[in-house]
């Protein structure tokens, strides 16, 4: 991939990081692809990653293309990979999972509110348990947000199946929508303020490093640095010369 790649609009972006949650740590580039691409491999069937509701986002598109947007992702810092053994995994970088966990929230919430417009009665609140952390604070923050009471009996039954600090935090939330204090929303914008500053971005340059051996500064390559990325290396310590230098020292050993 090059760096005159077309930037991914928002919504791609927020697919494929939605996809990626799917598989965190037990699948590469390709499985994600196929999960984007709508594929009915029986991998993806088994392991029920039809159910994704990104799964097929990018029906119609060719997989090498799907795959070519994931290094797009890769590259600007939204994915990363990690080897498990010599398996290339998936993983979220810093700033994707800042952008996937809001979303998470995001999806939670619309599903309470699907659930109170059936009237749908003592959920099953299980499966909100050893989730991530964060994620289930930040799902607090917003349904503290909206200052409706209409969360309250999710909240008490899920208050009663999870663990100490969640079910604090979840006492917390249900005092605040029982209150007559309007919500303060300074903290919902200032997420909002760091989730664009997230999406946005930020430009692949040259960069020069200093060689921990000689000292000389080399060029790390735009190229270069999508080629480490990829392959899950760290940045290279020492410069050409002395890689070259320390290769032939070892090949003579």
């Amino acid at each position: 991939m090059t760096q005159e790649t077309k930037r991914l609009p928002e919504t791609d972006i927020r697919a494929i990081l939605r996809a990626a949650d799917e598989l965190i740590a037990v699948g590469g580039r390709t499985l994600l692809a196929k999960i984007l691409k709508g594929s009915r491999e029986k991998k993806v069937l088994q392991l029920e990653l039809d159910h994704c509701p990104a799964y097929g986002y990018f029906k119609g598109v060719k997989l090498d293309d799907v795959i070519q947007k994931i290094d797009w992702m890769i590259d600007y810092d939204f994915l990363d990979i990690e080897y498990s053994g010599k398996l290339p995994m998936i993983v979220f970088t810093e700033r994707g999972w800042e952008i996937e966990r809001d979303q998470m929230a995001d999806e939670l919430l619309h599903e309470w509110d699907n659930w109170l417009a059936t009237e749908k009665q003592s959920p099953d609140m299980h499966y909100l348990k050893d989730r991530n952390r964060g994620m289930i604070l930040l799902l607090l923050d917003k349904v503290k947000e909206t200052n409706d009471e209409k969360y309250i009996p999710y909240l008490k039954e899920w208050e009663k199946n999870d663990y100490k600090k969640v079910r604090a935090a979840i006492w917390s939330t249900i005092q605040a929508l029982e209150s007559d204090e309007a919500a303060n929303l300074d903290a919902a914008r200032e997420r909002n303020a760091s989730m664009q500053k997230a999406l946005r971005g930020f430009e692949i340059r040259d960069v020069w490093l200093k060689c921990w051996e000689c000292g000389e500064r080399f060029l790390f390559t735009v190229g270069e640095q999508q080629f480490y990325k990829q392959k899950g290396f760290v940045d290279p310590k020492r410069c050409p010369s002395c890689r070259a230098k320390r290769d032939g020292d070892i090949w003579m050993e």
